[in-house]
């Protein structure tokens, strides 16, 4: 990462959760490192099996029989064969997500977590609709710079252009995995945008109108433009029709990749929520440029984001290095979830200064408050 120059102001972020791992004192011994290796070697199996466990409902068979179940007792309860509980069984016995005692099976602990931990399931159904089979393609998409995964679903150079003609599972999960890691952040978000009373706001990239529709219930004055992608706004209108104050909430259709195409004026704030993680370094200055071009002193530029570096728990930092693989093979094929200093960078270049960063919102995002360089 570059070095930037911080603002004295805001307090800086605890050492990222990645940082740690490697100062973590002791390396994997020799048979942990190998375990580990035959886990990577094996991962798509040991995710459909997992996949399936909660499918055919055994985890929850387990959950709800403390006492265990034997394998002709889950066979019985699930209608499955013998072959088939059997080899889901063992596969499930040795990735550790069930036990046995005797001839019983019992839920392990991190089978307990895939059945009934949110963020596992909303990840679990967005890697296997949207992703699963356009990873294959990986490789030729970091070779190219292209999302070549995406050609599973149809022929769009970003999944944005495809995304209201996907299969509708592919939608519902791909919306169900935006929906979750931002709904979460929206109120604790309302309070800080608010703060400054605005009276206008562009919401860029605003999707569906979820964010829009909370600003115009929280604020029963503000006026909200959602600017995006016109097969976007279609789906926005569609979603807020005839909800509280969506007479308040328009749209103004752009292509944001044309660096041709300026930003409305006159807006009191911009907001940008879980946006720029949708494009390269240099989409993101151009995008900002653009922004900071519309703005006034007074106006300020909200970009809410899941920096990976600035997370309370490792277990966060794994989850967002991993989805920026989705961008690379599937999305647009040269975008991330950030490093918040590759954010800041971004900023300055454009002609804005960070003036604060707010943490842990939600599950786990921050927002970073910009307004117009003084230089």
């Amino acid at each position: 990462m570059n070095n930037i120059k911080k603002n004295n102001n805001r307090r800086k972020p605890s050492p990222s959760p990645l940082e740690r791992v490697g100062e973590r004192p002791k390396e994997l011994s020799a048979l942990e490192a190998q375990r580990l290796a035959q886990e990577i070697a094996f991962g798509p199996v040991v995710f459909q099996v997992s996949r399936l466990m909660i499918k055919f409902g055994i985890f929850e068979l387990l959950a709800n029989h403390r006492e265990g179940l034997t394998q002709k007792e889950i066979e019985d309860k699930t209608q499955l064969s013998r072959y088939a509980a059997q080899v889901l069984l063992e596969s499930s016995l040795t990735i550790g997500t069930i036990l046995i005692q005797e001839d019983r099976f019992l839920l392990a602990k991190a089978g307990w977590f895939l059945l009934n931990d949110q963020m596992a399931r909303v990840n679990m159904d967005f890697n296997h609709d949207v992703n699963y089979l356009g990873l294959f393609d990986l490789e030729g998409a970091l070779l190219k710079g292209k999302p070549e995964g995406l050609k599973v679903f149809g022929e769009w150079p970003t999944i944005y252009e495809g995304l209201s003609s996907l299969p509708e599972q592919v939608q519902k999960s791909w919306f169900g995995f935006d929906h979750y890691y931002s709904d979460c952040s929206f109120d604790a978000a309302l309070d800080i945008v608010f703060a400054n009373h605005p009276h206008t706001l562009l919401d860029v990239g605003g999707n569906t109108g979820r964010w829009a529709l909370k600003c115009v219930s929280y604020n029963k004055e503000v006026e909200v433009t959602i600017m995006d992608l016109p097969q976007q706004l279609e789906l926005m209108k569609q979603q807020t029709l005839g909800k509280e104050g969506a007479e308040r909430i328009h749209g103004h259709g752009a292509n944001l990749l044309d660096k041709s195409v300026p930003f409305p004026t006159e807006f009191d704030a911009i907001w940008m929520s879980q946006f720029l993680d949708c494009f390269s370094e240099e989409e993101v200055t151009s995008i900002l440029t653009r922004a900071a071009a519309s703005m006034n002193k007074e106006a300020r530029l909200y970009i809410m984001e899941t920096f990976w570096n600035r997370q309370k728990f490792e277990t966060a930092a794994y989850c967002l290095t991993q989805i920026s693989i989705y961008f690379t093979v599937m999305a647009n094929g040269n975008s991330k979830m950030y490093h918040s200093d590759d954010m800041e960078r971004c900023v300055n270049n454009a002609g804005l200064t960070v003036e604060k960063i707010h943490d842990g919102l939600g599950l786990g995002h921050s927002i970073m408050v910009c307004k117009l360089s003084e230089e």
